[in-house]
């Protein structure tokens, strides 16, 4: 090793350890009370809860304390939490956006039927999305900042009667995650039914529905496959985003460094992370339900898994935009719809138009 590179390599360390320390200390001695997604499901047993509970407090030196909970450990539904966050009741928050969309329809335009078909396009439409989602947040819940957005594992439909592809699915049942999905069903023919996340196993099984739509591995951790023998692989039900914000009153109170630290920390061990999980989650949760693959997260099932045709992918395309986005352009002023033509739309290659 040559007496240069020596020298830049002590510089480097004494560097890092000059700027963390000051990272560190610059920090506001504050405590942050935080409301989680559903407490039975991996996004928050191993990404939320770790991040809010273990990460935060640890990596700011014990500057930033926090308590965790969950909107269903708080007897909530998960479409309440944006509301009591507006009201300051909730510092900081995370839910499923479709849960909202009564709230604050723009919502709706970051998650449509297969128009992310793949996660890395989903990511692109997150981003390219989230200055309008951040406006959105603003406006609707009292100033709320946007702090992050991540999807749950594709989601996929799960029916309690054989189908042999997506036609198969007109004249049924079928919960669906979202009200643009609820479109998409009854654009072919199906009935689009709202229900509770918790509610569907039972309704499932008593035949109150035939099928039902939601993530793969959700659908394993919750014990879809025990009550269902079908899976419809492609995400008819979009990524279900899960997206978190802060009260304004909480984050004006925020020194400029803290709010810095916070950003970074949220989009490098929160965010990325969850992304990087999304697509292994999804081959999990097929694996899982249907005993084709490794499953390491309980006893696998034994679902029929139903191989999605070219003409599948045609009538997904047609519906989505002849019926679902027409439908969403109609709900929100034109200033959404010209704001998604040019973020979203320019990543998929649509247009919404009223």
């Amino acid at each position: 090793m040559t007496t240069k590179t020596t020298l830049a390599s002590v510089l480097a360390a004494s560097l890092m350890a000059a700027v963390l320390p000051a990272a560190a200390e610059n920090l506001d001695a504050i405590s942050l009370s935080y409301v989680g997604s559903w407490s039975s499901l991996s996004l928050y047993k191993n990404f939320e809860k770790p991040f809010w509970e273990t990460h935060i407090p640890e990596a700011s030196d014990g500057k930033i304390s926090t308590t965790v909970t969950t909107f269903d450990q708080m007897g909530l539904g998960g479409g309440e939490v944006y509301r009591l966050m507006a009201k300051n009741v909730i510092e900081v928050t995370s839910t499923v956006a479709d849960y909202a969309v009564e709230d604050a329809p723009e919502l709706e335009g970051l998650d449509m039927p297969m128009m992310a078909p793949d996660v890395d396009t989903a990511r692109k439409v997150a981003n390219a999305y989230k200055p309008v989602l951040a406006d959105v947040f603003k406006q609707r819940f009292n100033g709320a900042h946007l702090l992050a957005v991540v999807p749950y594992p594709s989601q996929m439909v799960f029916c309690n009667k054989p189908i042999s592809g997506l036609a198969d699915l007109a004249g049924k049942k079928v919960r669906a995650s979202g009200r643009t999905t609820a479109e998409f069903l009854e654009a072919l023919g199906a009935e689009g039914i709202t229900l509770n996340f918790s509610e569907v196993p039972g309704a499932l099984q008593r035949g109150v529905i035939d099928c039902a739509v939601t993530g793969s591995l959700s659908g394993y951790s919750s014990g879809w496959h025990e009550v269902s023998t079908h899976l419809y692989p492609l995400p008819v039900g979009g990524w279900d985003y899960v997206i978190t914000a802060m009260n304004d009153k909480k984050w004006d109170s925020l020194s400029a460094d803290t709010k810095a630290w916070l950003t970074r920390q949220i989009e490098t061990n929160y965010e990325d992370p969850v992304w990087a999980s999304a697509v292994d989650e999804t081959k999990e949760g097929i694996a899982c339900l249907t005993g084709n693959g490794e499953c390491s997260r309980g006893k696998p099932g034994n679902m029929t898994l139903v191989k999605a045709t070219d003409e599948d992918f045609k009538n997904v395309h047609k519906y989505l935009v002849d019926d679902v986005l027409p439908a969403w352009a109609q709900r929100v002023d034109q200033t959404w719809v010209d704001r998604w033509n040019e973020t979203i739309g320019k990543v998929t290659g649509l247009t919404a138009s009223k």
